[in-house]
């Protein structure tokens, strides 16, 4: 053998398996939505359109009593673009406060301002005498946490949500009518700073009536996705009661037409 020869180097170890870190899933929460709708039609094609939602939340030794807490008043306007009876487009701002995770504590700020800016796709897809709607909602988000001096963090929102009216004591929607109304959303976030793409998962089962320009409905949402916390999966129960009023400006500008006749 040659004096010169190289010495083979150790053998290295084989890897390890990734072995992948076991979900942990939170106790759940539990919260309260109340929230407004208004849809005003301006024209044949424009609508104004805005939400205002009290959101409320779990006290902090408390899990189950869904109104502890202060969580955010939340503020979506816009204006939508019908392009056909089936397709609409809405963009506009949204305005949310986001409120303290422990009142009183005096390392947390009381409340924080969250704007955003959104646009979404409406697809309508009437099956007989169910409605099946599809909406794709995009919502460019500045957003910073509760702590003091903590800096706001840019991230953009994909949401996808599927929803169904469907009357009960009546063929079609229509007025005074009982319907149910089940609906399945999805949220993905993008950032510099996010780490899962998944936000969120949202099952909301809602029963409803029809009275003229009102619309009542309510019930129980679920919800499920990742915290902050790698592998660790939160839950809560949310009771949603909404009230959607419509109103078409063109009626009342026919009316004062015909009388002024």
């Amino acid at each position: 053998m040659s004096l010169y020869a190289q010495e083979q180097p150790p053998a290295m170890p084989a890897p390890e398996p990734f072995i992948p870190s076991e979900r942990t899933n939170l106790a759940p929460t539990t919260e309260s939505w109340n929230g407004l709708y208004v849809k005003l039609r301006l024209a044949d094609r424009w609508f104004w359109y805005q939400e205002n939602h009290y959101r409320r939340r779990n006290s902090i030794d408390n899990r189950a009593d869904f109104v502890g807490r202060m969580s955010q008043l939340y503020n979506r306007f816009g204006f939508t673009y019908l392009v056909n009876e089936n397709f609409e487009v809405t963009f506009g701002p949204t305005m949310v406060w986001n409120f303290t995770p422990e009142p009183g504590n005096p390392n947390y700020v009381e409340s924080t301002l969250e704007p955003r800016f959104w646009h979404q796709w409406l697809l309508i897809q009437p099956f007989g005498r169910v409605k099946l709607f599809h909406q794709f909602r995009f919502e460019h988000r500045f957003k910073r946490d509760n702590d003091f001096g903590a800096e706001y963090q840019y991230t953009d929102r994909y949401r996808y949500k599927v929803y169904a009216y469907i009357p009960i004591n009546k063929p079609r929607m229509g007025n005074r009518t009982f319907f149910f109304s089940p609906s399945n959303e999805i949220f993905f976030e993008t950032g510099s700073h996010i780490t899962n793409i998944l936000e969120e998962n949202r099952i909301y089962t809602a029963v409803g009536y029809t009275l003229n320009n009102f619309m009542f409905f309510g019930g129980h949402m679920w919800t499920y996705g990742p915290t902050n916390i790698p592998a660790t999966y939160r839950n809560r129960h949310i009771i949603r009661l909404n009230l959607f009023y419509t109103l078409d400006f063109r009626d009342r500008r026919n009316l004062r037409r015909s009388l002024a006749r």
